[in-house]
Protein backbone atom coordinates (compact mmCIF):
# COMPACT_ATOMS: atom_id res chain seq x y z
CA UNK A 1 0.00 0.00 0.00
CA UNK A 2 1.29 3.45 -0.65
CA UNK A 3 1.97 5.63 1.78
CA UNK A 4 -0.76 8.36 0.64
CA UNK A 5 -2.98 5.67 0.86
CA UNK A 6 -1.98 4.74 4.57
CA UNK A 7 -2.25 7.75 5.58
CA UNK A 8 -5.65 7.84 4.33
CA UNK A 9 -6.89 5.06 6.12
CA UNK A 10 -4.97 5.95 9.58
CA UNK A 11 -7.24 9.72 9.27
CA UNK A 12 -10.37 7.76 8.57
CA UNK A 13 -9.51 5.24 11.43
CA UNK A 14 -8.61 7.72 13.62
CA UNK A 15 -11.90 10.02 12.73
CA UNK A 16 -14.21 6.78 13.94
CA UNK A 17 -15.67 7.47 17.50
CA UNK A 18 -14.92 4.48 20.04
CA UNK A 19 -14.70 4.25 23.79
CA UNK A 20 -12.03 4.33 26.37
CA UNK A 21 -10.77 0.52 25.24
CA UNK A 22 -10.87 1.64 21.73
CA UNK A 23 -14.17 -0.13 20.62
CA UNK A 24 -16.13 2.03 17.71
CA UNK A 25 -19.44 3.54 18.83
CA UNK A 26 -22.21 2.71 16.73
CA UNK A 27 -25.08 4.84 17.89
CA UNK A 28 -23.99 7.79 20.12
CA UNK A 29 -27.56 9.22 20.15
CA UNK A 30 -29.47 6.51 21.71
CA UNK A 31 -29.38 4.51 25.19
CA UNK A 32 -30.53 1.06 24.86
CA UNK A 33 -33.84 0.70 26.07
CA UNK A 34 -36.85 -2.22 26.74
CA UNK A 35 -38.96 -0.51 23.82
CA UNK A 36 -38.67 2.87 22.43
CA UNK A 37 -39.78 4.60 25.73
CA UNK A 38 -37.78 2.98 27.90
CA UNK A 39 -37.01 1.80 30.91
CA UNK A 40 -32.91 1.54 30.49
CA UNK A 41 -30.87 -1.70 31.09
CA UNK A 42 -27.92 -2.17 32.73
CA UNK A 43 -26.04 -3.21 30.04
CA UNK A 44 -25.74 -0.09 28.27
CA UNK A 45 -21.53 -0.09 28.43
CA UNK A 46 -20.80 2.86 26.71
CA UNK A 47 -23.51 5.42 27.64
CA UNK A 48 -21.95 4.10 31.46
CA UNK A 49 -18.36 4.66 31.08
CA UNK A 50 -19.25 7.79 29.08
CA UNK A 51 -21.36 9.57 31.75
CA UNK A 52 -18.88 8.27 34.64
CA UNK A 53 -16.37 9.54 33.16
CA UNK A 54 -18.24 12.77 32.90
CA UNK A 55 -18.94 12.84 36.74
CA UNK A 56 -15.46 12.74 37.23
CA UNK A 57 -13.90 15.11 34.54
CA UNK A 58 -13.04 17.95 37.16
CA UNK A 59 -10.41 17.60 39.36
CA UNK A 60 -10.47 19.73 42.74
CA UNK A 61 -10.24 23.19 42.88
CA UNK A 62 -7.07 24.57 43.43
CA UNK A 63 -7.79 26.25 46.93
CA UNK A 64 -6.04 29.31 45.71
CA UNK A 65 -4.75 30.21 42.41
CA UNK A 66 -7.73 28.22 40.91
CA UNK A 67 -8.38 30.80 37.79
CA UNK A 68 -5.44 30.58 35.46
CA UNK A 69 -4.30 30.70 31.93
CA UNK A 70 -1.04 28.96 30.60
CA UNK A 71 2.13 29.21 27.93
CA UNK A 72 4.59 27.21 26.24
CA UNK A 73 7.91 28.89 25.76
CA UNK A 74 11.33 29.22 26.01
CA UNK A 75 14.34 30.77 28.53
CA UNK A 76 17.35 32.22 27.24
CA UNK A 77 20.32 32.46 29.72
CA UNK A 78 22.45 35.84 29.09
CA UNK A 79 25.24 34.14 31.15
CA UNK A 80 26.62 36.65 33.23
CA UNK A 81 25.25 39.33 36.20
CA UNK A 82 26.41 42.37 35.77
CA UNK A 83 30.20 42.40 34.05
CA UNK A 84 30.83 38.47 36.17
CA UNK A 85 30.15 34.93 34.88
CA UNK A 86 26.70 33.93 36.41
CA UNK A 87 28.75 30.67 37.24
CA UNK A 88 30.51 32.99 39.97
CA UNK A 89 27.61 32.86 41.78
CA UNK A 90 25.43 29.39 40.69
CA UNK A 91 26.62 26.30 39.01
CA UNK A 92 22.79 25.65 37.83
CA UNK A 93 23.02 24.93 34.42
CA UNK A 94 20.12 26.56 33.50
CA UNK A 95 22.00 29.73 33.73
CA UNK A 96 25.90 28.79 32.78
CA UNK A 97 25.75 28.74 29.18
CA UNK A 98 25.29 32.05 27.06
CA UNK A 99 22.73 31.74 24.74
CA UNK A 100 21.30 28.05 26.37
CA UNK A 101 17.97 27.72 25.90
CA UNK A 102 15.56 26.13 28.33
CA UNK A 103 11.70 24.90 27.53
CA UNK A 104 9.32 26.42 29.88
CA UNK A 105 5.69 26.55 30.95
CA UNK A 106 3.86 29.37 32.54
CA UNK A 107 0.70 29.61 34.73
CA UNK A 108 -0.84 33.19 35.53
CA UNK A 109 -3.44 32.93 37.98
CA UNK A 110 -5.56 35.01 40.32
CA UNK A 111 -5.27 33.82 43.93
CA UNK A 112 -8.39 33.84 46.01
CA UNK A 113 -11.25 33.38 43.47
CA UNK A 114 -12.56 30.89 41.81
CA UNK A 115 -12.06 28.81 38.61
CA UNK A 116 -13.90 30.91 36.48
CA UNK A 117 -14.13 34.40 38.12
CA UNK A 118 -13.50 37.57 36.87
CA UNK A 119 -10.19 38.51 35.53
CA UNK A 120 -10.55 42.06 36.87
CA UNK A 121 -10.97 41.45 40.54
CA UNK A 122 -8.29 43.49 42.56
CA UNK A 123 -6.12 40.47 44.16
CA UNK A 124 -2.61 39.15 43.67
CA UNK A 125 -1.77 37.43 40.20
CA UNK A 126 0.03 34.57 40.15
CA UNK A 127 3.32 33.70 38.04
CA UNK A 128 4.61 30.02 38.14
CA UNK A 129 7.28 29.29 35.76
CA UNK A 130 8.37 25.40 35.32
CA UNK A 131 11.79 25.14 33.84
CA UNK A 132 12.29 21.93 32.57
CA UNK A 133 16.07 21.57 33.02
CA UNK A 134 18.86 19.14 31.84
CA UNK A 135 19.02 18.40 35.74
CA UNK A 136 15.42 17.95 35.70
CA UNK A 137 12.41 20.27 36.57
CA UNK A 138 12.80 23.97 38.04
CA UNK A 139 9.90 25.78 39.33
CA UNK A 140 10.18 29.44 40.23
CA UNK A 141 6.43 30.17 41.62
CA UNK A 142 5.41 33.94 42.08
CA UNK A 143 3.26 36.28 42.01
CA UNK A 144 2.90 40.17 40.38
CA UNK A 145 3.35 41.77 43.79
CA UNK A 146 7.10 41.68 45.30
CA UNK A 147 6.19 41.11 48.86
CA UNK A 148 3.44 38.78 50.48
CA UNK A 149 0.85 39.37 53.63
CA UNK A 150 2.38 37.57 56.29
CA UNK A 151 5.46 35.98 57.03
CA UNK A 152 4.72 32.93 59.11
CA UNK A 153 2.90 29.66 57.11
CA UNK A 154 0.94 29.13 60.76
CA UNK A 155 -0.92 32.28 59.72
CA UNK A 156 -1.47 30.81 55.86
CA UNK A 157 -4.94 28.89 56.35
CA UNK A 158 -6.35 31.75 58.32
CA UNK A 159 -5.46 34.51 56.06
CA UNK A 160 -6.83 32.74 53.08
CA UNK A 161 -10.62 31.99 55.15
CA UNK A 162 -10.74 35.75 55.52
CA UNK A 163 -10.77 36.50 51.81
CA UNK A 164 -12.82 33.82 50.73
CA UNK A 165 -16.45 33.76 50.59
CA UNK A 166 -18.26 33.90 54.22
CA UNK A 167 -19.23 29.98 54.74
CA UNK A 168 -22.63 30.37 55.76
CA UNK A 169 -23.44 33.49 53.09
CA UNK A 170 -21.00 32.43 50.59
CA UNK A 171 -19.98 36.31 49.87
CA UNK A 172 -17.27 37.67 50.10
CA UNK A 173 -16.79 40.36 52.83
CA UNK A 174 -14.06 42.94 52.92
CA UNK A 175 -15.06 42.96 56.83
CA UNK A 176 -13.66 39.40 57.24
CA UNK A 177 -10.72 40.27 54.96
CA UNK A 178 -10.10 43.19 57.07
CA UNK A 179 -10.73 41.95 60.59
CA UNK A 180 -7.16 39.65 59.61
CA UNK A 181 -5.48 42.08 57.92
CA UNK A 182 -5.77 44.99 60.97
CA UNK A 183 -5.03 42.23 63.18
CA UNK A 184 -1.84 41.20 61.28
CA UNK A 185 0.23 44.57 60.43
CA UNK A 186 2.85 43.10 58.55
CA UNK A 187 0.48 42.77 55.87
CA UNK A 188 0.15 46.43 55.41
CA UNK A 189 3.21 46.84 52.81
CA UNK A 190 1.00 44.83 50.82
CA UNK A 191 -2.17 46.45 51.70
CA UNK A 192 -0.89 49.50 50.06
CA UNK A 193 0.40 47.94 46.72
CA UNK A 194 -3.20 45.43 46.21
CA UNK A 195 -5.10 48.57 46.49
CA UNK A 196 -3.26 50.80 44.01
CA UNK A 197 -3.50 50.36 40.74
CA UNK A 198 -0.83 47.32 40.87
CA UNK A 199 -4.06 45.32 42.31
CA UNK A 200 -5.35 45.12 38.64
CA UNK A 201 -2.72 44.29 36.12
CA UNK A 202 -4.20 45.18 33.02
CA UNK A 203 -3.29 41.45 31.45
CA UNK A 204 -0.68 38.42 31.72
CA UNK A 205 1.28 39.60 29.07
CA UNK A 206 1.60 43.55 30.85
CA UNK A 207 2.58 41.99 34.41
CA UNK A 208 5.87 42.00 36.27
CA UNK A 209 6.64 38.79 37.81
CA UNK A 210 8.52 38.16 41.18
CA UNK A 211 9.65 35.06 43.20
CA UNK A 212 9.12 36.93 46.15
CA UNK A 213 11.36 35.01 48.67
CA UNK A 214 14.78 35.46 49.00
CA UNK A 215 16.01 32.51 47.60
CA UNK A 216 20.10 31.07 47.49
CA UNK A 217 22.26 30.36 44.50
CA UNK A 218 25.19 27.91 45.42
CA UNK A 219 28.27 27.93 42.72
CA UNK A 220 30.96 24.98 42.16
CA UNK A 221 32.92 25.41 46.06
CA UNK A 222 29.53 25.62 47.80
CA UNK A 223 29.28 29.06 48.50
CA UNK A 224 26.16 30.61 48.41
CA UNK A 225 24.47 34.05 48.57
CA UNK A 226 20.94 35.10 48.87
CA UNK A 227 19.19 36.22 45.85
CA UNK A 228 15.47 37.08 44.64
CA UNK A 229 14.15 36.79 41.02
CA UNK A 230 12.14 39.47 38.90
CA UNK A 231 10.38 39.17 35.85
CA UNK A 232 9.87 42.43 34.29
CA UNK A 233 7.73 42.53 30.82
CA UNK A 234 9.55 43.65 27.59
CA UNK A 235 6.45 44.92 26.23
CA UNK A 236 5.65 47.04 29.09
CA UNK A 237 3.84 47.26 32.38
CA UNK A 238 0.35 48.42 32.56
CA UNK A 239 -2.46 48.45 35.43
CA UNK A 240 -6.14 49.05 36.09
CA UNK A 241 -7.87 51.78 37.36
CA UNK A 242 -10.79 50.53 39.32
CA UNK A 243 -12.78 52.05 37.03
CA UNK A 244 -11.40 50.66 33.63
CA UNK A 245 -11.24 47.32 35.69
CA UNK A 246 -15.40 47.52 35.58
CA UNK A 247 -15.69 48.65 32.33
CA UNK A 248 -13.87 45.62 31.28
CA UNK A 249 -15.24 42.82 33.87
CA UNK A 250 -18.97 44.81 32.14
CA UNK A 251 -18.06 43.45 29.26
CA UNK A 252 -15.71 40.64 29.35
CA UNK A 253 -14.58 38.99 32.18
CA UNK A 254 -11.76 36.71 30.30
CA UNK A 255 -9.82 39.73 29.15
CA UNK A 256 -6.36 38.54 30.21
CA UNK A 257 -6.85 34.73 28.59
CA UNK A 258 -7.98 35.92 25.65
CA UNK A 259 -5.42 38.55 25.15
CA UNK A 260 -2.79 36.35 26.21
CA UNK A 261 -4.42 33.37 23.93
CA UNK A 262 -5.01 35.66 20.84
CA UNK A 263 -1.18 37.25 21.17
CA UNK A 264 0.34 34.28 20.72
CA UNK A 265 -1.97 32.76 18.11
CA UNK A 266 -0.97 36.32 15.85
CA UNK A 267 2.57 35.58 16.58
CA UNK A 268 2.97 38.04 18.90
CA UNK A 269 4.73 36.76 21.54
CA UNK A 270 5.38 38.32 24.86
CA UNK A 271 8.70 38.22 26.27
CA UNK A 272 9.79 38.70 30.08
CA UNK A 273 13.65 39.49 31.17
CA UNK A 274 14.53 38.07 34.31
CA UNK A 275 16.29 39.69 36.57
CA UNK A 276 18.14 38.97 39.98
CA UNK A 277 18.80 40.55 43.38
CA UNK A 278 21.52 39.35 45.54
CA UNK A 279 22.87 39.58 48.56
CA UNK A 280 25.75 38.10 50.49
CA UNK A 281 23.82 35.38 52.92
CA UNK A 282 23.83 36.67 56.75
CA UNK A 283 21.44 38.42 59.03
CA UNK A 284 22.71 42.30 57.86
CA UNK A 285 22.31 44.10 60.66
CA UNK A 286 23.10 46.86 59.40
CA UNK A 287 19.41 46.85 57.45
CA UNK A 288 16.57 47.74 59.18
CA UNK A 289 14.69 44.33 58.38
CA UNK A 290 15.17 41.20 58.32
CA UNK A 291 16.48 40.72 54.56
CA UNK A 292 14.63 36.53 54.36
CA UNK A 293 11.64 38.94 55.45
CA UNK A 294 8.68 38.00 52.64
CA UNK A 295 7.18 41.20 53.55
CA UNK A 296 9.75 43.72 52.33
CA UNK A 297 11.48 44.98 49.24
CA UNK A 298 14.86 44.82 48.12
CA UNK A 299 15.73 48.67 47.50
CA UNK A 300 17.35 48.76 44.16
CA UNK A 301 19.46 51.84 45.07
CA UNK A 302 20.98 49.21 47.89
CA UNK A 303 21.02 45.84 45.91
CA UNK A 304 21.18 46.26 42.00
CA UNK A 305 19.01 44.72 39.22
CA UNK A 306 21.20 42.44 37.58
CA UNK A 307 19.68 41.01 33.63
CA UNK A 308 20.50 36.86 33.63
CA UNK A 309 17.84 35.70 30.76
CA UNK A 310 14.98 36.00 28.87
CA UNK A 311 11.89 34.23 28.96
CA UNK A 312 9.12 34.18 25.43
CA UNK A 313 5.95 32.65 25.25
CA UNK A 314 5.26 31.08 21.88
CA UNK A 315 3.13 28.38 22.18
CA UNK A 316 -0.38 27.81 23.03
CA UNK A 317 -1.66 25.02 24.83
CA UNK A 318 -3.19 22.03 23.09
CA UNK A 319 -5.46 21.26 25.84
CA UNK A 320 -6.07 23.54 28.79
CA UNK A 321 -7.20 20.79 31.00
CA UNK A 322 -3.95 18.13 30.33
CA UNK A 323 -1.68 21.43 30.40
CA UNK A 324 -3.19 24.35 32.26
CA UNK A 325 -5.18 22.37 34.90
CA UNK A 326 -3.31 19.89 35.72
CA UNK A 327 -0.13 21.99 35.78
CA UNK A 328 1.51 21.26 39.23
CA UNK A 329 4.09 24.17 40.68
CA UNK A 330 6.25 23.85 43.87
CA UNK A 331 8.16 25.97 45.49
CA UNK A 332 10.50 22.63 46.53
CA UNK A 333 10.99 22.20 43.08
CA UNK A 334 14.87 23.24 42.37
CA UNK A 335 17.70 22.04 40.85
CA UNK A 336 21.66 21.59 41.62
CA UNK A 337 22.90 25.21 42.20
CA UNK A 338 20.03 26.26 43.26
CA UNK A 339 18.45 26.32 47.19
CA UNK A 340 16.10 27.27 50.00
CA UNK A 341 17.15 29.92 52.47
CA UNK A 342 15.83 30.21 55.94
CA UNK A 343 12.31 32.13 54.89
CA UNK A 344 9.74 30.32 57.50
CA UNK A 345 6.85 31.42 55.05
CA UNK A 346 8.99 29.74 51.79
CA UNK A 347 9.59 26.66 53.63
CA UNK A 348 5.90 26.29 54.93
CA UNK A 349 5.02 26.30 51.04
CA UNK A 350 7.65 23.81 50.04
CA UNK A 351 5.59 21.74 52.18
CA UNK A 352 2.16 22.84 51.05
CA UNK A 353 2.38 23.29 47.47
CA UNK A 354 3.26 19.54 46.37
CA UNK A 355 1.03 18.00 49.13
CA UNK A 356 -1.82 19.40 47.68
CA UNK A 357 -0.87 18.65 44.13
CA UNK A 358 -1.25 15.05 45.14
CA UNK A 359 -4.34 15.29 46.73
CA UNK A 360 -5.98 17.31 43.70
CA UNK A 361 -4.05 15.34 40.77
CA UNK A 362 -3.07 12.04 42.77
CA UNK A 363 0.26 11.03 44.12
CA UNK A 364 1.84 10.34 40.12
CA UNK A 365 1.28 13.76 39.44
CA UNK A 366 4.30 13.94 38.06
CA UNK A 367 3.84 10.85 35.63
CA UNK A 368 1.49 13.73 33.66
CA UNK A 369 3.22 14.86 30.55
CA UNK A 370 3.01 18.39 31.54
CA UNK A 371 4.31 18.00 34.66
CA UNK A 372 7.30 15.22 33.66
CA UNK A 373 10.86 16.37 33.59
CA UNK A 374 12.29 16.05 29.86
CA UNK A 375 15.23 13.89 31.51
CA UNK A 376 15.25 10.41 32.27
CA UNK A 377 13.48 10.02 35.91
CA UNK A 378 14.63 6.67 37.79
CA UNK A 379 12.97 6.62 41.20
CA UNK A 380 12.49 3.52 43.92
CA UNK A 381 9.11 5.04 44.65
CA UNK A 382 5.92 2.87 43.22
CA UNK A 383 2.63 2.28 42.97
CA UNK A 384 -0.14 4.54 43.74
CA UNK A 385 -2.88 5.55 41.52
CA UNK A 386 -2.16 5.88 37.85
CA UNK A 387 1.09 4.96 37.89
CA UNK A 388 2.49 3.16 34.52
CA UNK A 389 5.89 2.92 34.94
CA UNK A 390 7.85 -0.10 34.14
CA UNK A 391 11.23 1.27 34.31
CA UNK A 392 12.47 0.49 38.19
CA UNK A 393 15.98 -0.08 38.56
CA UNK A 394 18.53 -1.55 35.81
CA UNK A 395 17.61 -3.68 32.67
CA UNK A 396 19.47 -6.83 33.92
CA UNK A 397 17.76 -7.00 37.42
CA UNK A 398 14.14 -4.74 37.26
CA UNK A 399 12.89 -6.25 40.76
CA UNK A 400 15.25 -4.35 42.91
CA UNK A 401 13.40 -1.20 43.88
CA UNK A 402 15.18 -0.47 47.16
CA UNK A 403 18.75 1.15 47.87
CA UNK A 404 21.28 0.27 48.84
CA UNK A 405 21.32 -3.12 47.13
CA UNK A 406 24.50 -5.65 46.12
CA UNK A 407 22.74 -7.06 43.39
CA UNK A 408 21.58 -4.11 41.27
CA UNK A 409 19.09 -1.53 41.55
CA UNK A 410 19.67 2.65 41.07
CA UNK A 411 23.13 4.29 42.62
CA UNK A 412 23.15 7.48 44.52
CA UNK A 413 24.62 10.33 42.15
CA UNK A 414 28.07 12.03 42.29
CA UNK A 415 27.65 15.57 44.15
CA UNK A 416 28.56 17.99 40.83
CA UNK A 417 29.96 20.09 43.62
CA UNK A 418 30.68 21.08 47.35
CA UNK A 419 27.54 20.59 49.11
CA UNK A 420 26.25 24.02 50.79
CA UNK A 421 26.29 23.34 54.70
CA UNK A 422 24.77 26.51 56.38
CA UNK A 423 25.83 27.26 59.63
CA UNK A 424 22.45 26.68 62.09
CA UNK A 425 22.36 27.24 65.88
CA UNK A 426 19.56 28.87 68.18
CA UNK A 427 17.11 27.43 70.50
CA UNK A 428 13.57 26.05 69.44
CA UNK A 429 10.89 28.64 69.66
CA UNK A 430 7.77 30.28 68.62
CA UNK A 431 8.79 33.84 68.10
CA UNK A 432 8.16 36.37 65.63
CA UNK A 433 11.55 37.83 63.80
CA UNK A 434 13.33 40.49 65.84
CA UNK A 435 13.29 43.42 63.18
CA UNK A 436 9.73 43.12 62.00
CA UNK A 437 9.50 46.83 61.05
CA UNK A 438 5.99 47.02 59.83
CA UNK A 439 5.42 49.90 58.63
CA UNK A 440 8.44 51.71 57.16
CA UNK A 441 8.37 50.41 53.27
CA UNK A 442 4.60 50.55 53.89
CA UNK A 443 4.82 54.23 54.18
CA UNK A 444 7.81 54.36 51.91
CA UNK A 445 5.90 52.69 48.90
CA UNK A 446 2.93 54.85 49.53
CA UNK A 447 5.35 58.00 49.11
CA UNK A 448 6.86 56.60 46.02
CA UNK A 449 3.32 56.27 44.32
CA UNK A 450 2.64 59.12 41.93
CA UNK A 451 -0.61 61.10 42.83
CA UNK A 452 -2.86 59.48 40.13
CA UNK A 453 -1.72 56.23 42.31
CA UNK A 454 -2.39 57.56 45.69
CA UNK A 455 -6.10 59.11 45.05
CA UNK A 456 -6.56 55.61 43.42
CA UNK A 457 -5.13 53.73 46.75
CA UNK A 458 -7.02 55.92 49.22
CA UNK A 459 -10.01 55.75 47.11
CA UNK A 460 -10.05 52.04 46.93
CA UNK A 461 -9.31 51.67 50.70
CA UNK A 462 -12.45 53.83 51.30
CA UNK A 463 -14.59 51.72 49.21
CA UNK A 464 -13.58 48.88 50.93
CA UNK A 465 -13.46 50.21 54.61
CA UNK A 466 -16.99 51.30 54.36
CA UNK A 467 -19.10 48.74 55.10
CA UNK A 468 -16.28 47.51 57.99
CA UNK A 469 -17.48 47.89 61.59
CA UNK A 470 -16.10 50.72 63.23
CA UNK A 471 -13.69 49.08 65.17
CA UNK A 472 -11.89 47.50 62.38
CA UNK A 473 -11.71 50.61 60.33
CA UNK A 474 -10.75 52.71 63.91
CA UNK A 475 -7.83 49.72 63.28
CA UNK A 476 -6.67 49.71 60.36
CA UNK A 477 -6.49 54.05 60.31
CA UNK A 478 -4.01 53.45 63.36
CA UNK A 479 -1.83 51.28 61.35
CA UNK A 480 -1.76 53.44 57.88
CA UNK A 481 -0.97 56.30 60.21
CA UNK A 482 2.44 54.72 61.41
CA UNK A 483 3.01 53.68 58.03
CA UNK A 484 2.57 57.50 56.81
CA UNK A 485 0.79 59.66 58.81
CA UNK A 486 -0.69 61.59 55.89
CA UNK A 487 -1.53 58.09 54.13
CA UNK A 488 -3.71 57.65 57.65
CA UNK A 489 -5.21 60.92 57.54
CA UNK A 490 -6.33 60.64 53.98
CA UNK A 491 -8.11 57.21 54.55
CA UNK A 492 -9.47 58.64 57.61
CA UNK A 493 -11.17 61.82 56.03
CA UNK A 494 -12.32 59.72 52.87
CA UNK A 495 -13.81 57.66 54.68
CA UNK A 496 -15.43 60.48 56.78
CA UNK A 497 -16.74 62.00 53.69
CA UNK A 498 -18.02 59.03 52.38
CA UNK A 499 -20.32 58.25 55.52
CA UNK A 500 -21.82 61.91 55.36
CA UNK A 501 -22.38 61.65 51.71
CA UNK A 502 -24.48 58.46 52.19
CA UNK A 503 -25.99 59.96 54.96
CA UNK A 504 -27.01 62.84 53.03
CA UNK A 505 -28.25 60.67 50.28
CA UNK A 506 -30.65 58.17 52.71
CA UNK A 507 -32.31 61.67 54.62
CA UNK A 508 -32.82 62.75 50.51
CA UNK A 509 -34.19 59.39 50.17
CA UNK A 510 -36.45 59.18 53.10
CA UNK A 511 -38.32 62.95 52.20
CA UNK A 512 -38.69 61.41 48.76
CA UNK A 513 -40.69 58.40 49.81
CA UNK A 514 -42.75 60.66 52.44
CA UNK A 515 -43.68 63.23 49.31
CA UNK A 516 -44.85 60.14 47.22
CA UNK A 517 -48.18 58.24 47.35
CA UNK A 518 -47.66 54.55 46.76
CA UNK A 519 -49.22 53.58 42.93
CA UNK A 520 -51.80 50.98 42.99
CA UNK A 521 -50.85 47.53 42.19
CA UNK A 522 -52.25 47.25 38.17
CA UNK A 523 -52.41 43.01 38.85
Amino acid sequence: MDEKKRNANERNQDDTLTNQQGHPVTNNQNVRTVGNRGPTTLENYDFLEKISHFDRERTPERVVHARGAGAHGYFESYGTVGDEPISTYTRAKVFTETGKKTPVFVRFSTVVHGTHSPETLRDPRGFAVKFYTEDGNWDLVGNNLKVFFIRDPLKFPDMVHSFKPDPVTNIQDMERMFDFLCQSPESMHMVTFLFSPWGIPAGYRHMQGSGVHAYKWVNKEGKAVLVKYHWEPVQGIRNLSQDEADHIQSMNFNHATADLYKAIEDGDYPEWELYVQIMEDGEHPELDFDPLDPTKLWYKEDFPWYKVGKMTLNKNPENYFAEVEQAAFGTGVLVDGLDFSDDKLLQGRTYSYSDTQRYRVGSNYLQLPINKPTKHVATNQSAGQMDYRTDYGKDENPHINYEPSLIGGLNEAKNPGVEHEPYVEGNLSRKSIPRENNYGQAGETYRRLNEFEQEELISNLVAALLDCREEIQDCMLEHLTQCDKEYGERVMNGLKEAKESIGSVLDDAVCEAEDKSHPSDPY
